[in-house]
């Protein structure tokens, strides 16, 4: 495989920092490369909030559902569906029509735009040895993000990312094992599973962790309690809710 590629399959979450810096130069070939991913229709439906503030961070490893390691990273970047910007322009440049407010299909639009930049930017910093961790949580405490961040009514912070060079123990972590591409990848349509289908995704995933398989029922039940029924779940789907009333208009 070439190095791109090798980069992108060895690529794992980087949790754990030495405490060296990022320079200004590495930290901008990570911004420029964000900017430069492919954006729908060249619109650039989306903005990145450069967190620099220690404060502001120590904050956000709180309302991140008190994720200490945050704190400690060496960058951190919030991602943002952004239609503030086009319907501030459209305002600004047609005032003597109604201009139509956005609506959900220009959020997921947005999302779209936000999330290919953080990944070109993750990307980017592996390149340059720089380790990174995706933080869904920036999706709980909408009121707390929304006022520490200062979003506008048409900003949602989608995704945070938070980067540091790896420790030599987080280097040696193996990588959790994916679930297998026959499970994953469906041809021509959509191909719901059946119990024998699951079981061999469990197997074969299980095979590639080096781990004890488990039964279906004994996964999802863990999985389940784990995650679905989580107070961080639920405090997400809440505080989700209340972004998205924004783009429904209710």
């Amino acid at each position: 495989m070439n190095e791109t590629i090798r980069l992108l399959v060895e690529r794992k979450s980087v949790r754990v920092y030495t405490g060296q810096k990022i320079s200004d130069e590495n930290k901008n070939l990570i911004l420029d490369a964000a900017i430069q991913a492919p954006t729908a229709g060249n619109m650039h439906l989306y903005s990145i909030i450069d967190v620099t503030d220690r404060q502001i961070i120590d904050r956000l490893a709180i309302n991140c559902d008190h994720q200490a390691f945050i704190a400690q990273a060496a960058m951190v970047l919030v991602f943002c569906a952004d239609y503030q910007r086009t319907y501030d322009g459209f305002t600004l440049t047609q005032s003597d029509i109604s201009i139509q407010k956005p609506r959900v299909g220009d959020l997921l639009l947005a999302c779209n735009d936000a999330i290919i930049a953080a990944q070109n930017a993750v990307t980017a910093a592996s390149s340059l040895g720089i380790g990174s961790c995706y933080i869904g949580d920036i999706l709980e405490n909408a009121e707390r993000n929304t006022e520490l961040l200062h979003l506008p009514a048409f900003v949602l912070p989608i995704t945070m990312l938070v980067f540091g060079y790896p420790t030599q123990q987080q280097i040696d972590r193996k990588k959790p094992a994916r679930i297998g591409r026959e499970f994953i990848v469906h041809e021509n349509g959509y191909q719901q599973m059946d119990a024998d289908q699951y079981e061999r995704m469990i197997e074969t995933q299980s095979k590639l962790a080096g781990t004890p398989a488990v039964s279906v029922n004994s996964y999802y039940s863990d999985l389940y309690k784990r995650k679905y029924q989580a107070a961080f779940t639920q405090e997400m789907n809440r505080s989700a809710g209340v972004m998205i009333k924004k783009w429904t208009h209710e």
